[in-house]
Formats: structure tokens, C-alpha cells, sequence
């Protein structure tokens, strides 16, 4: 086998399992419509509100919100419950909403408290698909293969990010943002046919938890007594709440500083995409990225989000924003494998609803301060300070990291020392 080829069957091996391949195919063609959905609705935001930075966070911290506001409790209907029923069910009210939307957009009775209101509910429904959605990857692959898994959905993720951006330009500009909803609507019918497909007998289940009290204060107390746990957490914690807020930024910066129309904004967003999905490929043929990787990535992810900022000219800033995705993405899925490898199976699903929460549940307020920052300050300011944070975080993170590693080496001297000591058995 040439070095080509065993780097392929490296990076896609957990295809070669019929439920996660029926999955991933499914999940490709929803996400493509959600992305679809994302662009359109910024876009409608901006034109209902004159472009407003304030309101653009607004709504993308009502979307997340519900995460912040019950993302614990989600991850214990995740261990408690069957997690492919419990997708099917989210799914679903998914796929109503974005129906609703698309039918008051085209109807021409669309108002900015409906984007408002329905973007909340679809973030209520994502906050209990989410921890579920993420668990129930390591059903289908098992251990072996989870990390592999896990970067090539991140990968899938941002290919959907490239496609799904480009075409909602192009709808946008061809007829109007009503369309990317009612793709999305439809989208959604193959991830709930590839659920339903899926044969059961062949998941790797775990026991469900028994119903008890103080479920979610177990989950909370469990992760922050692991230490990789908790340094992962506050990690991702922090540079979600500050860098993660493109659906404010890419707008602002593709029609206040660039002047441009639906379509440079889908062109930025792919661009973006595009390097997050050579970062997804990148971590998936690594068998296990450690701590170094996801500190190295974070620090990276952050350059590169400054050179964003600074670029002067539309061509040069969609070169930093592919540089910028695949840091951005290898720094995800390292993070995202290595909660799932180190928490035990009957506490993944708390801990990955623990993982939404300082992710996406930090949303609520990053969104509206990035907005305001943008709107008084410019995108450019909010790109480099958001990137000078998240270079800082990593820089931090790694120092810390180094002194445990320095402090546990007498420790391991100590233990080892004795061994060394003792008589050769006669």
C-alpha cells in the first residue's frame, strides 16, 4: 500500500462503519441548508434593522441562549435517554421552524421580533439535540475510532461551510433569503431518513442513568475535578465567549469595511469554511492530537484572527480567513476528542452538554458585546482584540500546563527511585 493510500485509510476510517457513514450523509446535507440559513438570516437582519451590529448580536444571543440556560440539564436527558430518539425528536422541531420562517419571509409578513422569536426557539430545540448529537457519535464508532469520527464531522461540518455560504449568496442575489429557509426545511429530511436507518443492534450503548437528584451537580462536580476536563473547559470557555461570534463579525466585515453585497459575505464564509475543513482533515489523520495541538492551534487561531483585522483589501483578508478556519477547526475538534475520550461513558453526555454550555451558551454574551464593540469601534477593532485574547489564553494555558508537567517530574522521580534501589529477584 502506497503512503498515499494508508493516509487515506487513516483519515477516513470510521466511514468504513455503515451507521456513522449513513449518519455523516445525512448530516452533510442538513448542515449545508443550516449554513445556508445562517448567511440568509444575517443578511435579513441587516436589511430589517439598516445594519445594525447591536442587533445582528442580538439575535445570534437569543439563538444561543437556551444553551446557556439549560445546556447542564440537556446532558442529562442525554445520558438518561436513548440518544437517536432523542435526535429524531429535535430534528424535527428543527425543521418545522425553519418552515415557518421561510414561509413568513417569502409571505412577505416577516418582522424582525419573529427572526427574534423563531431564532430562539430553534436554539431551545439545538440546546438538547446538541449534547446528544455530540455523544452519539461515540455509539457508532466506539473508542478507537472516535477521534477520527469526531474531526471528520467537524470536517463534513465545513464542507457544509463552504458550500452552504456560497449557494445562499447565490440565492440571495439571484431571488431572495426566503429560499435558503425553505432548503433548510427540506435539508432536514436526510438526517432524520439516516436516524431512522440506522441499525440499532449495531451501537455501542451504554447503561442509561437511572433518574436521581443532583444529576446535573454531579456532572458539573465530576468535570471540574478532572483536571484535563477542567483546563479544557475554561479554555474553550473563554475563547468561545470572545472568537466565536462570526455570525457578527463576517457580516459587518463584508458590508461596512468592504462594501459588499450577499454574495461577498457567502464568499467570506466559504473561505472561511474551506480552511476549517482542511483543519478537520489535518486533525483526522492524527490518531490522538494531545494538549500541545489544541494549545498550538488556539494560539494560531488567534494570529490569524488579528490578520484578519488588519488586511486592507478583500483578497488578502479571504486568504487570512482560510488560515484563520483551519486553526479554528483543528483547535475544535482537538478540543471536542479529547472531553469525549477522557470522560467516562455514563458522564459523556453531562460533560459535552457542559462542553455546549461554555461554547455555545457563551454566545449570549459575547454576541451582543462584539456587536456593540463592532458598531462603535469598527469590525477591524473587534477582530484584533478578539484574536490578541484568544493568543493570550493560549499563551496562558500553556504556561500553566508547563508548570503541572515541571511539578509532577520529582513526583515521578520519587516513585521510580526506589524501583531502581531494590535487588534483582533471585
Amino acid at each position: 500500500m502506497t503512503r498515499t493510500r494508508r493516509l487515506a485509510a487513516t483519515t477516513f476510517r470510521s466511514l468504513r462503519i455503515r451507521n456513522f457513514r449513513l449518519y455523516f450523509t445525512g448530516q452533510l446535507v442538513s448542515m449545508t441548508g443550516t449554513w445556508m440559513q445562517a448567511v440568509a438570516q444575517g443578511w435579513l437582519v441587516l436589511r430589517l434593522t439598516h445594519n445594525s451590529g447591536s442587533a445582528l448580536g442580538f439575535v445570534t444571543a437569543l439563538q444561543f441562549l437556551p444553551v446557556l440556560l439549560f445546556g447542564a440539564w440537556s446532558g442529562v436527558l442525554a445520558d438518561r435517554f436513548d440518544k437517536r430518539r432523542l435526535l429524531l425528536c429535535t430534528q424535527s422541531i428543527m425543521a418545522v421552524f425553519a418552515a415557518l420562517l421561510a414561509a413568513l419571509t417569502i409571505g412577505g409578513v416577516i418582522n424582525l421580533w419573529m427572526v427574534y422569536v423563531l431564532a430562539f426557539l430553534t436554539g431551545l430545540a439545538n440546546a438538547f439535540d446538541n449534547p446528544a448529537r455530540q455523544a452519539f457519535v461515540s455509539e457508532m464508532v466506539g473508542a478507537e475510532d472516535l477521534t477520527n469520527a469526531i474531526s471528520l464531522n467537524s470536517a463534513m461540518f465545513n464542507g457544509a461551510r463552504v458550500v452552504g455560504p456560497a449557494l445562499a449568496g447565490l440565492a440571495i442575489s439571484l431571488v431572495d433569503v426566503g429560499p435558503c429557509f425553505a432548503f433548510n426545511a427540506v435539508s432536514f429530511v436526510a438526517v432524520i431518513g439516516s436516524l431512522w436507518y440506522i441499525r440499532t443492534d449495531e451501537l455501542e450503548r451504554h447503561e442509561p442513568v437511572a433518574r436521581a437528584k443532583r444529576q446535573v451537580r454531579e456532572g458539573i462536580g465530576y468535570a471540574w475535578r478532572t483536571p484535563e476536563l477542567r483546563r479544557t473547559l475554561v479554555i474553550v470557555g473563554i475563547v468561545g465567549t470572545v472568537a466565536f461570534n462570526f455570525n457578527v463579525l463576517l457580516p459587518l466585515l463584508a458590508k461596512v469595511v468592504f462594501h459588499g453585497t450577499a454574495g461577498t459575505y457567502g464568499l467570506m464564509s466559504s473561505a472561511m469554511g474551506l480552511g476549517a475543513l482542511i483543519g478537520a482533515m489535518v486533525t483526522a489523520s492524527r490518531v490522538r492530537p494531545g494538549e500541545a495541538w489544541l494549545l498550538l492551534s488556539c494560539i494560531a487561531f488567534g494570529v490569524w484572527m488579528v490578520a484578519t483585522g488588519l488586511v486592507p483589501s478583500l483578497a488578502l483578508a479571504l486568504l487570512m480567513l482560510v488560515l484563520m478556519g483551519a486553526f479554528m477547526m483543528a483547535f475544535m475538534a482537538t478540543a471536542n476528542s479529547s472531553i469525549q475520550l477522557i470522560a467516562a461513558p455514563s458522564m459523556r453526555g453531562r460533560v459535552m452538554a457542559l462542553y455546549a454550555l461554555v461554547f455555545l451558551g457563551s454566545t449570549p454574551i459575547g454576541g451582543p458585546l462584539i456587536g456593540v464593540l463592532s458598531q462603535h469601534f469598527g469590525p477591524r477593532f473587534a477582530f484584533v482584540l478578539t484574536g490578541g485574547i484568544t493568543i493570550v489564553t493560549g499563551a496562558v494555558a500553556g504556561l500553566s500546563s508547563l508548570r503541572t508537567w515541571r511539578a509532577r517530574q520529582p513526583e515521578v522521580a520519587l516513585v521510580s527511585a526506589p524501583l531502581a534501589l531494590e535487588p534483582a529477584a533471585a
